[in-house]
């Protein structure tokens, strides 16, 4: 998983497309969604905007509502699926200039000095198929739901 991690958001989406992207939990209208590579929140996704462009805003009326849909689609499911009492949307771009969303979830028990961090301030556990490929499973099918109705 570490070699996704390495790779630029054009070059996951490629991955994607082709297949080898094995991060991958389900295509959407907009784009993919894959687990994230830590996984310090279970469930934590990344929605990668399928076509690649830098930003939010360089998408058409039609793709930002479409790209913004999914992303609240993509929260429900999460929600559903792992309990969380909330989910955080972060669209940064500030490394990688192209479009890409994360979506954690949190919950209302977290420890005291986690509650005001960011995701990546929490010890992080690599993505593991073993570990995390059954709730991806049950994500994407959640999502895939909410996508199709």
């Amino acid at each position: 998983m570490r070699k996704m991690q390495n790779l630029s958001i054009a070059e996951r989406v490629a991955a994607a497309r082709a297949g080898n992207n094995p991060l991958v939990i389900a295509r959407v209208p907009s784009g993919w969604v894959t687990a994230g590579s830590g996984q310090a929140l279970p469930g934590y996704c990344v929605l990668l905007s399928d076509p690649v462009v830098p930003a939010l805003n360089d998408l058409t009326g039609e793709q930002r509502a479409r790209f913004l849909l999914d992303l609240t689609l993509i929260g429900d499911a999460i929600l559903e699926v792992t309990g969380a009492d909330r989910v955080n949307y972060m669209i940064l771009a500030n490394l990688d200039r192209s479009l890409h969303a994360h979506l954690h979830p949190r919950r209302n028990d977290e420890p005291a000095d986690l509650v005001t961090a960011g995701p990546w301030a929490w010890p992080q556990a690599p993505y593991d198929p073993d570990r995390d490929g059954e709730l991806m499973r049950r994500l994407g099918a959640a999502i895939l739901r909410r996508i199709m109705s």
